[in-house]
């Protein structure tokens, strides 16, 4: 049987989130989403706030949080650049609730000193991280 492996790194500027052989790599383009498979095609891509599954070789899902980033796929060799990338069993659940309210509490103020991008991208970041962490 051929082996259906190939090499995935996860990288953040704090750490190194995951380095392993994998079957299968999904994660949420900024033009829609996608999945590597061994001998995928060579790609550059961005990434978008969303979820990131690894399929490990044992057949486990890990699930991380991603804030974006970049991937690039290449001789079987997958590497993700992210701002953050986190483990869905270690969402600090609390924090990520708190950092939800303190941005909705900024949007919902309307005060014009309010930079609105940065706070719905605060917001899109919080709600990710409860998602993942929920399910």
């Amino acid at each position: 049987m051929a082996d259906k492996s190939y090499f995935l790194e996860i990288v953040t500027p704090q750490k190194i989130a995951f380095s392993g052989s994998v079957l299968s790599f999904s994660a949420p383009g900024v033009e829609g989403g996608f999945q590597v498979l061994t001998h995928h095609a060579p790609l550059l891509t961005m990434l978008a706030i969303g979820e990131v599954k690894v399929v490990q070789q044992d057949g486990t899902t890990l699930r991380y949080a991603t804030s974006g980033g970049f991937v690039e796929v290449r001789d079987n060799k997958v590497i993700l650049l992210a701002e953050t990338a986190e483990l869905s069993t270690v969402i600090d659940v609390p924090r990520a609730e708190a950092a939800r309210d303190r941005a909705k509490g900024r949007l919902d103020k309307k005060d014009p000193g309010i930079d609105v991008d940065r706070a719905r991208a605060s917001l899109q970041r919080a709600l990710n991280r409860l998602k993942i962490a929920a399910s």
